[in-house]
């Protein structure tokens, strides 16, 4: 993560990836984010993360009915911990679990799920109000 510095050292320009991080492309993506993009392109990626959040406990609080509300909480709650589960194990604050980075690891079927996910939490936010 340190050697991205403030800019990063640019798109398909990153060092680690080649022979150090192992899984790069799943489990520590986040690093690689981190290096080619730098503190930019990683708070960018934990921004996005806290938009999701943001959504989904509005859509939970505005919610009229219980169904709907706790599927809103539920769906938030998979993706958003997913997605810090994963950025801490890159920060070494954590052990490797195996977790990809929601919408941006390397994978048809975490990428099909969490899509799907996302559109049951857009369709319950959009009828929320």
């Amino acid at each position: 993560m340190g050697a991205g510095g403030a800019l990063g050292a640019g798109l398909m320009q990153g060092k680690q990836k080649l022979l150090y991080l192992p899984e790069a492309h799943t489990d520590f993506i986040y690093a690689v984010v981190g290096e080619e993009m730098g503190l930019v392109g990683s708070i960018g990626v934990l921004l996005a993360f806290g938009l999701i959040f943001w959504r989904g406990l509005r859509a939970t609080v505005i919610m009229p009915d219980d169904f709907g509300r706790y599927l809103a909480l539920g769906v938030t709650t998979m993706i958003v911990v997913q997605g810090f589960m994963n950025i801490s194990v890159v920060l070494n604050m954590m052990p490797t679990k195996g977790i990809p980075l929601p919408l941006i690891s390397s994978g048809g079927s975490s990428l099909l799920s969490t899509l799907a996910l996302l559109g049951i939490l857009m369709n319950v936010s959009e009828h929320a109000g």
